[in-house]
Protein backbone atom coordinates (compact mmCIF):
# COMPACT_ATOMS: atom_id res chain seq x y z
CA UNK A 1 0.00 0.00 0.00
CA UNK A 2 1.68 3.33 -1.23
CA UNK A 3 -0.69 5.45 1.39
CA UNK A 4 -1.00 3.34 4.02
CA UNK A 5 -4.25 2.42 5.89
CA UNK A 6 -7.11 4.08 5.28
CA UNK A 7 -9.29 5.58 7.99
CA UNK A 8 -12.73 5.64 7.31
CA UNK A 9 -14.48 2.82 7.87
CA UNK A 10 -16.25 2.69 4.32
CA UNK A 11 -12.61 3.02 2.70
CA UNK A 12 -11.30 -0.09 5.45
CA UNK A 13 -14.49 -2.07 3.96
CA UNK A 14 -14.00 -0.87 0.37
CA UNK A 15 -10.00 -1.64 0.58
CA UNK A 16 -10.63 -5.53 1.98
CA UNK A 17 -13.32 -6.11 -0.55
CA UNK A 18 -11.02 -5.31 -3.41
CA UNK A 19 -8.30 -7.08 -2.25
CA UNK A 20 -10.36 -10.47 -2.25
CA UNK A 21 -12.40 -9.29 -6.08
CA UNK A 22 -8.46 -9.02 -7.02
CA UNK A 23 -7.88 -12.27 -5.70
CA UNK A 24 -10.69 -14.19 -6.69
CA UNK A 25 -9.87 -12.02 -10.54
CA UNK A 26 -6.65 -13.46 -10.60
CA UNK A 27 -7.35 -16.73 -9.48
CA UNK A 28 -9.69 -17.00 -12.80
CA UNK A 29 -7.06 -15.61 -14.78
CA UNK A 30 -4.98 -18.88 -13.98
CA UNK A 31 -7.48 -21.25 -14.69
CA UNK A 32 -8.23 -19.36 -17.96
CA UNK A 33 -4.58 -18.93 -18.81
CA UNK A 34 -4.22 -23.18 -18.45
CA UNK A 35 -6.98 -23.93 -20.56
CA UNK A 36 -5.93 -22.43 -22.86
CA UNK A 37 -2.11 -23.39 -22.69
CA UNK A 38 -3.73 -27.24 -22.89
CA UNK A 39 -5.66 -26.41 -25.24
CA UNK A 40 -2.83 -25.08 -27.58
CA UNK A 41 -0.65 -28.21 -26.53
CA UNK A 42 -3.85 -30.36 -27.83
CA UNK A 43 -6.24 -28.66 -29.75
CA UNK A 44 -9.61 -30.70 -29.80
CA UNK A 45 -13.36 -29.32 -29.96
CA UNK A 46 -13.91 -30.78 -26.62
CA UNK A 47 -11.16 -28.68 -25.01
CA UNK A 48 -12.21 -25.76 -27.24
CA UNK A 49 -15.73 -26.04 -25.66
CA UNK A 50 -13.95 -25.97 -22.24
CA UNK A 51 -11.84 -23.01 -22.87
CA UNK A 52 -14.47 -21.09 -24.75
CA UNK A 53 -16.94 -21.70 -22.01
CA UNK A 54 -14.80 -20.58 -19.53
CA UNK A 55 -13.74 -17.34 -21.24
CA UNK A 56 -17.71 -16.77 -21.54
CA UNK A 57 -17.46 -16.88 -17.82
CA UNK A 58 -14.90 -14.51 -16.68
CA UNK A 59 -15.95 -12.01 -19.33
CA UNK A 60 -19.83 -12.46 -17.76
CA UNK A 61 -18.24 -11.78 -14.40
CA UNK A 62 -16.21 -8.66 -15.48
CA UNK A 63 -12.72 -10.39 -15.31
CA UNK A 64 -12.09 -9.64 -18.92
CA UNK A 65 -13.80 -6.99 -21.21
CA UNK A 66 -16.36 -8.52 -23.96
CA UNK A 67 -14.11 -7.89 -26.45
CA UNK A 68 -10.70 -9.65 -25.09
CA UNK A 69 -13.05 -12.81 -24.34
CA UNK A 70 -13.95 -12.25 -28.71
CA UNK A 71 -10.43 -11.81 -29.30
CA UNK A 72 -9.20 -15.01 -27.43
CA UNK A 73 -12.20 -16.83 -28.85
CA UNK A 74 -11.41 -16.08 -32.14
CA UNK A 75 -7.23 -16.90 -32.29
CA UNK A 76 -8.45 -19.95 -30.36
CA UNK A 77 -10.79 -21.03 -33.23
CA UNK A 78 -8.47 -20.50 -35.30
CA UNK A 79 -5.97 -23.33 -34.10
CA UNK A 80 -8.65 -25.89 -34.58
CA UNK A 81 -8.19 -28.61 -37.14
CA UNK A 82 -10.08 -27.58 -39.85
CA UNK A 83 -12.31 -31.16 -39.54
CA UNK A 84 -13.60 -29.83 -36.10
CA UNK A 85 -13.98 -26.28 -36.76
CA UNK A 86 -17.22 -26.42 -38.67
CA UNK A 87 -18.94 -28.43 -36.00
CA UNK A 88 -17.87 -26.50 -33.15
CA UNK A 89 -18.71 -23.19 -34.72
CA UNK A 90 -22.46 -24.19 -35.69
CA UNK A 91 -23.13 -25.83 -32.53
CA UNK A 92 -21.92 -21.84 -30.89
CA UNK A 93 -23.65 -19.88 -33.52
CA UNK A 94 -27.32 -21.78 -32.61
CA UNK A 95 -26.67 -21.34 -29.19
CA UNK A 96 -26.06 -17.60 -29.57
CA UNK A 97 -29.20 -17.44 -31.79
CA UNK A 98 -31.29 -19.36 -29.26
CA UNK A 99 -30.18 -16.85 -26.49
CA UNK A 100 -30.87 -14.05 -28.30
CA UNK A 101 -34.13 -15.00 -29.53
CA UNK A 102 -35.45 -15.87 -25.80
CA UNK A 103 -34.31 -11.72 -25.02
Amino acid sequence: MPFGMPIIKSAIKKLKQSLVRADANRLVKRQVKELIDSFKKKPTSVSYSKTVSAIDKAAKKGVFHRNKAARLKSRLSKKLPRVETKSVVKKTASKTASKKSSK
